[in-house]
């Protein structure tokens, strides 16, 4: 205790040896407590996607969002328990990994972190990428449906893909880059999102014979608000968590700067949908301008430690610029995404990735686009045929009725606002 006491002093207090070499053990400890640290943040994410949703439906549907919001991380953690964490690290042969129970090892110090710390830490990254399809979905899938996807989205999807990348599968092979999950995680969400947005359609009374799109706002846009600030929160976790290592004044130093710029092109893509909301319609658009912090976030995951502040700025800047620019084209193309995730987590995503050749030497465009296509191709034929899979059996999709009665009271028999009317 006290040799490790000793070292946290160092580190703190004597600029002179802060770069020396750090005891094994010492660095073991710090390695495992940024995993932990940094994965109870992003945790956190999950009550950032759920508020965000929660205050994006309307009043009818707010008890049932929730319901799914909480399952999905549950229904995560267990499959990437059962099976997603061996599958995306464990003996990875280009293309896939092992279909087996992960279990904790006992402590080694040569490993210089501890396995349950790092499995904590990737679990909650594959929550995330649930989070997504739920809020686009909203409104009209069935809860149960819903879950079972999740399963197969958690459980052997994204694990898949991500052992190509993160797994040192093909996509390491060929020089691939994405630091914290621009495609690994938003875009295999967006996908997934997508094909369910596709399949299942768009909510009743969306959109007229004629083509005139009818809005249907959420029922607390603070409530929204408060999701997308504890989402930002969280960002710093999964970009800051993901330098993978605490234990040198290297990685500390790297990871401030990680803030720094995750921050940055947060405030870039608020900043970018404030004014073009302001420029398009006359007046600032919130659930737009909450969008840009998160498309800005987005986009700033696949390389958040090398670029300056000031290319920080532009790669979230363009973040909220996708958003404002998409959002509209869906509504036009009748793909009903209720709070924006396809634009946000896939358009911004994608946009996150090709941006890493602008600031990481060892990064080529040709590998970039070979992850996105690839990633996009396998998460979108596998979700799809998911998603069919399952209107074919138990069906995804509410009734007309049960839908205009709001899927509060059909899925939960209860409702978010009690004391309200619902509309």
């Amino acid at each position: 205790m006290f040799k490790f006491l000793l070292s946290l002093f160092s580190l703190a207090v004597l600029p002179s040896v802060a770069f020396a070499e750090i005891d094994p053990e010492t660095a073991y400890i710090l390695n495992s407590l940024s995993f932990l640290m940094h994965g109870f943040i992003v945790m956190l994410m999950a009550a950032g996607f759920c508020m965000l949703e929660a205050g994006l439906v309307r009043a009818k549907n707010t008890a049932a969002q929730c319901t799914k919001n909480i399952g999905l991380y549950a229904v995560s953690g267990l499959m990437f328990w059962l099976v997603g964490y061996n599958l995306l690290y464990m003996d990875v042969v280009t293309w896939i990994g092992s279909f087996a129970m992960w279990s904790p090892s006992e402590v080694n110090i040569e490993d210089g972190y501890s396995s349950g710390s790092d499995w904590f830490f990737q679990m909650v990254f594959v929550a995330a990428a649930a989070s997504i399809v739920s809020g686009a979905v909203a409104e009209r899938a069935k809860l149960i449906s819903f879950l079972v996807f999740s399963a197969v989205l958690t459980g052997f999807i994204y694990p898949t893909q991500g052992s190509w990348s993160w797994g040192s599968g093909y996509l390491s092979q060929i020089g691939f880059l994405d630091f914290a999950g621009s495609t690994i995680v938003h875009s295999v969400g967006g996908w997934a999102a997508l094909m369910g947005v596709l399949i299942i359609g768009p909510r009743f009374g969306k959109y007229s014979a004629d083509g005139k799109v009818n809005p249907m706002p959420g029922s607390n846009l603070p409530l929204a608000t408060l999701g997308t600030f504890i989402l930002w929160f969280g960002w710093f976790g999964f970009n800051g968590g993901s330098q993978l290592a605490m234990g040198s004044a290297e990685d500390v130093n790297a990871i401030a700067n990680i803030y720094i710029n995750t921050n940055i092109a947060a405030a870039a893509g608020v900043i970018v949908a404030l004014i073009l909301t302001y420029l398009m319609y006359g007046k600032v658009e919130l659930t737009m301008t909450l969008n840009g912090a998160l498309a800005g976030l987005v986009a700033i995951t696949a390389e958040p430690l090398a670029p300056s502040v000031p290319m920080a700025a532009f790669i979230g800047g363009v973040g909220g610029l996708i958003v404002v620019l998409t959002v509209p084209l869906l509504d036009k193309l009748k793909i009903d995404d209720v709070v924006g995730a396809i634009p946000v987590h896939l358009f911004a995503g994608i946009w996150g990735t090709i941006a890493v050749v602008f600031s990481n030497a060892d990064a080529t465009l040709s590998a970039q686009l070979t992850g996105i296509v690839l990633v996009g191709a396998f998460v979108s034929i596998t979700s799809a045929i998911v998603w069919y899979v399952l209107s074919l059996t138990i069906g995804v999709r509410a009734s007309q009725e049960d839908e205009m009665n709001g899927l509060d009271i059909s899925e939960c028999g209860l409702e978010g606002y009690p004391e309200f009317s619902r509309g």
